[in-house]
């Protein structure tokens, strides 16, 4: 008889300034799942959250270079176990969920759990961010199809399937966008479920900015439709070059027949650059389509090497 392997869990936990929220969320998950392993990964906090984490016995690592997609880098690369559990250090997410996103994602053998935030109180997240949230979703939609509606969550369960073929590329905000643009790339089985969310503890502030992270999500908003749909993105291009330059070949082109000069000859340079400039863009698209496919089949190939948990 072939005994089979425990399942290996490892607790992730992203950590800026969170000294007064830290401890919770250790003793919070260390309760419902005594036999996995917490990690702490602190990015470069200037408070007590390191020494207050080596406290409750957890292990914690730093990661000096800012940014929550440098840390989610490093716990992917330095931790191994066959289940990831990736939650903030913030005491907003349900430790009580975690068993049964787990559990999801084990029984019908699936890479990512995302455990969309169910809010009640208006002090759990604001409206701009929701907001935000909702047109990034919409985008990402467009692109890949799919059916997420809370794309930006920071609790995630995942299969080491998933976490040793995620190539993490963001350095910050932007990883939440790019964990769920793997799954859905190399079409990975996903699902959601509802989890409560609360609102901060009191004294802990939010790193999060409505103006700034607005300005981070109409980036990598672009970003996503130039890298991930090239076609499309530099087409548009074109046809903005084209429709320009033709409308400011018009009256050029009138002039030209009724006089058989070209009298304003900067504007005849602008437009015949406009033209070229939209021939180069769609050319540029179509080979970067290639190149895209490309990379889709070697991250495919990468992902098929990780054997799954039996």
């Amino acid at each position: 008889m072939i005994l089979q392997k425990p399942i290996e869990v490892a607790i992730l936990i992203p950590c800026f300034n969170e000294e007064i929220s830290i401890g919770k969320v250790i003793s919070d998950f260390n309760a419902i799942l005594p036999s996995a392993s917490i990690y702490v990964f602190d990015n470069n906090s200037s408070d007590q959250t390191v020494s207050l984490a080596k406290s409750h016995g957890v292990k914690v690592f730093s990661v000096l270079q800012r940014g929550k997609g440098n840390v989610v880098r490093r716990m992917f690369a330095d931790v191994e176990a066959d289940v990831y559990v990736l939650v903030d250090g913030d005491a907003t997410y349900d430790a009580s969920s975690c068993q049964k996103l787990i559990d999801k994602l084990l029984n019908e053998r699936l890479d990512m759990v995302v455990g969309t935030r169910e809010h009640t109180e208006k002090e759990a997240y604001r409206a701009g961010h929701t907001f935000g949230n909702k047109v990034l979703t919409g985008c990402v939609k467009s692109i890949f199809g799919g059916k997420f509606s809370d794309m930006l969550s920071g609790y995630r369960v995942f299969s080491r399937r998933y976490a040793k073929s995620f190539p993490a590329m963001a350095k910050g905000f932007e990883t939440e966008t790019e964990l769920t643009v793997h799954a859905l790339e190399l079409r990975m089985p996903y699902c959601e479920i509802e989890t409560p969310y609360s609102p901060r503890m009191e004294g802990s502030s939010s790193k999060l900015s409505t103006y700034k992270d607005g300005i981070r999500i109409l980036k990598t908003i672009i970003k996503l439709y130039s890298s991930e749909r090239p076609l499309f993105f530099y087409s548009l291009l074109a046809l903005l070059f084209a429709v320009s330059g033709i409308i400011l070949a018009i009256p050029l082109a009138q002039q030209f027949f009724e006089t058989g000069l070209v009298p304003r000859l900067p504007t005849a340079l602008l437009s015949t650059g406009l033209m070229i400039l939209s021939a180069i863009s769609f050319i540029t698209g179509l080979i970067l389509e290639n190149v895209t496919t490309g990379r889709r089949e070697m991250k495919r190939l990468a992902y098929l090497k990780i054997p799954i948990v039996r």
